[in-house]
């Protein structure tokens, strides 16, 4: 049996918790609350960039709120977090389903973004960090599958149930399985601390001393790899929420560039899996410098390309840069900053990415708006990328200087 499969075995309780947590954080995640969001533009005399102003105000009100709320991983344990947080995300989605006011319907997304995108996800990842040491990120990789398999069901799901019960009584049924299923099966699994074992690896990458959050915020370092953290966030949510007009702008078929997502799909999971060995093997920080690679090369492509078959080129590369970075930017951080203000540093990192997905589409949309082209903007970004990963060269050997970490 592979040291892979030896590895699921053995922690089989933990991952499941974690990979659970990743899978329902769905319910707050972007793609399946717009599920709704033609009903919810019918239904409260909202036009689409009403419904995005709403979103983006909910969205910038979690991002803020994050930082605050996020610090009770610190305080608390894992089960006792999850007793609050899957209670307050299927709230939000009975508040979602009764709700008839905008105002109302602003506070429902607002507590789905930050109790499902936010909290759930931010659980997952920092539990998951400090139960794993030497496998990291063969653990982190796992867990974050929970995403891809959420991406996978949960719409084909969703959209059954709205047409036969009502887009709100799927609400209804959702936050019931929260309740009736995600809680106890979650509370259950993380009831327990995982303890080191003797079969683990002999430990190699060594975390840092403990951080405080304000010598984080004091830390130069820390603001030069936000400006690689970030970038995922904007540019991915950019290029999908301007997807329809790209695909004009390239005289492509909707149908084949919607087609082309489960090739981001496939190819995101296997490098979700093969980032999480590479990061065991060689560290975070080592893998820092590449992480935009992939992702600009992504750019380059619909920017420069035209071909029919250029969004399974693009899906390719955007499965390849996910994959990489979700993984390795839930690692890194003990790496750099120790554990036991990790759960504080992450929430910090989380908002900062949340408000980066925020803003991108509004920025762009003005950019375009005003007459900027767009695979101009896309070509951009894709140089952006490329700067910031030879930053991050320099980061990452000066992390390593300070903390006498050896190449």
């Amino acid at each position: 049996m592979s040291t892979f499969f030896l590895f699921l075995r053995d922690n089989a309780r933990w991952l499941a918790g974690g990979l659970l947590f990743t899978f329902f954080s769905s319910f707050g995640q972007t793609f399946f609350i717009s599920l709704s969001a033609g009903s919810i533009r019918e239904e409260y005399g909202l036009t689409h960039g009403g419904f995005g102003t709403v979103y983006m105000i909910a969205t910038l009100g979690s991002a803020l709120t994050l930082p605050y709320l996020g610090m009770i991983v610190d305080r608390y344990s894992v089960r006792a977090v999850t007793l609050f947080v899957v209670p307050m995300l299927a709230a939000a989605g009975v508040l979602m389903a009764v709700s008839h006011r905008v105002a109302l319907l602003v506070l429902a997304v607002y507590l789905l973004r930050l109790f499902g995108q936010g909290m759930m996800v931010h659980n997952a990842y920092t539990a998951t960090a400090r139960w794993f040491s030497a496998q990291r990120g063969r653990a982190l990789s796992v867990i974050i599958l929970g995403h891809n398999l959420g991406d996978a069901v949960l719409p084909i799901v969703f959209v059954s149930l709205a047409g036969a019960v009502g887009w709100r009584n799927g609400w209804l049924i959702g936050a019931a399985t929260l309740m009736l299923v995600a809680l106890p099966v979650i509370a259950a699994l993380v009831s327990v601390n995982r303890k080191p074992r003797a079969t683990d690896p002999v430990r190699r990458i060594v975390d840092a001393r403990d951080w405080t959050r304000g010598e984080v915020l004091r830390d130069p370092m820390f603001y030069l790899m936000m400006l690689g953290v970030m970038a995922p966030g904007f540019i991915v949510t950019t290029i999908f929420f301007h997807q329809v007009y790209l695909v004009e702008l390239r005289g492509w078929s909707l149908g084949v560039f919607a087609a082309s997502f489960a090739m981001s799909a496939l190819v995101n999971s296997v490098f979700t899996l093969v980032s999480g060995q590479l990061i065991d093997r060689f560290s975070g920080l080592t893998l820092l410098p590449f992480v935009l690679v992939p992702l600009g090369v992504a750019c380059m492509i619909p920017a420069l390309l035209t071909a029919s078959w250029t969004p399974f080129l693009f899906m390719a590369f955007l499965g390849f840069s996910n994959g990489l970075s979700t993984t390795l930017f839930g690692a890194v951080w003990p790496e750099i900053y120790g554990l036991k203000h990790l759960g504080s540093i992450r929430a910090l990192v989380f908002s900062a990415m949340v408000l980066a997905s925020a803003g991108g589409p509004g920025i762009t949309g003005y950019l375009i708006d005003r007459g900027i082209s767009y695979p101009g903007q896309i070509v951009t970004m894709g140089l952006y990328c490329f700067a910031v990963s030879m930053l991050l060269f320099q980061v990452s050997r000066r992390v390593r200087a300070r903390a006498a970490i050896p190449a």
